[in-house]
């Protein structure tokens, strides 16, 4: 049970370091330049300027801080408990968001509430009284297939939202593909920690840190465009939402965590996910300062 609150914890406090970071990284898009081609060059020219933006810098070392605490969640709990409990960095974003907009919704305040309540409940659905080996090794194969996968459909998103004028739709789909990245990297970066434990020799040998590395830097390369691309209030909430879903997946197909079985979860699962999504969803639609 200390454990179980040791992780939540953690992953609370990643939400809170991500949500930091987004907030930074979304003010410094704007000073970004434009992509009208996915060139060398203009890919070049956009990743120098955003690497020297003193505002992405700070997002940085606030990604940094969340990713720690992230790795030591993922380390001693399941994935299908750390990725959902990463949507509360939403809420987190709309009450930093708010310290701009000194007249907040109250519907804000309510949807935050659902939020909250059905990551409650999704925890106690989720959980199993068997327990789950929080070290469970991933199978290589499967996890480096989720890996693909998701590196492959984010690219078909990224080449959709470059033929759809609108912005929301743009930043939209750039979103969903930023969010299976994440959800594929924290499935990778749990079998790092796996190999951590082993020896820092294993860990270099191994092929799952640089794969972390590269999916890891094309997951903020893409967030970075989903910000440019359109409002916060388009690719936050479906950053959120894909994440945690598709960690759920990968969490019982790959590293065989179960979810808590019977009528009772059978019925209220469904509920959760759906509340889940339309509190991020609602959330997401509070305009953001620019």
């Amino acid at each position: 049970m200390t454990n179980t609150w040791v992780v939540v914890g953690l992953s609370l406090g990643a939400g809170f370091g991500f949500a930091v970071s987004t907030n930074l990284k979304h003010a410094s898009a704007a000073d970004l330049p434009a992509l009208p081609r996915l060139s060398v060059r203009n890919i070049s020219r956009f990743l120098a300027v955003m690497t020297l933006h003193r505002l992405w810098l700070l997002g940085v070392v606030a990604d940094v801080a969340g990713l720690v605490m992230q790795i030591f969640a993922l380390h001693l709990g399941a994935l299908a408990i750390v990725q959902p409990l990463l949507v509360s960095g939403l809420l987190f974003s709309v009450l930093l968001r708010q310290l701009k907009t000194p007249n907040p919704r109250r519907t804000d305040l309510v949807w935050s509430g659902v939020l909250v309540a059905s990551l409650a409940g999704f925890l106690l659905v989720v959980g199993s009284g068997s327990g789950v080996n929080p070290s469970q090794a991933a199978d290589h194969l499967p996890a480096a297939l989720a890996a693909l996968v998701g590196a492959t459909v984010a690219v078909g998103a990224v080449w959709l939202a470059r033929r759809h004028g609108p912005a929301a739709i743009s930043a939209t789909l750039i979103g969903a593909a930023v969010g299976l990245l994440y959800a594929a990297d924290a499935a990778l970066l749990k079998g790092v920690t796996n190999e951590a434990v082993r020896g820092v020799g294993d860990l270099l040998r191994g092929w799952q840190l640089y794969t972390v590395i590269v999916v890891g830097g094309l997951g903020l390369f893409l967030s970075q465009l989903a910000y440019q691309a359109g409002p916060l209030t388009a690719s936050q909430p479906t950053i959120a939402a894909v994440d945690p879903l598709a960690s759920v997946a990968i969490g019982v197909l790959i590293f065989d965590e179960h979810l808590r079985r019977g009528p009772w979860a059978g019925a209220a699962l469904p509920v959760l996910i759906v509340l889940l999504v339309l509190s991020v969803l609602k959330l997401g639609r509070r305009p953001a300062p620019t």
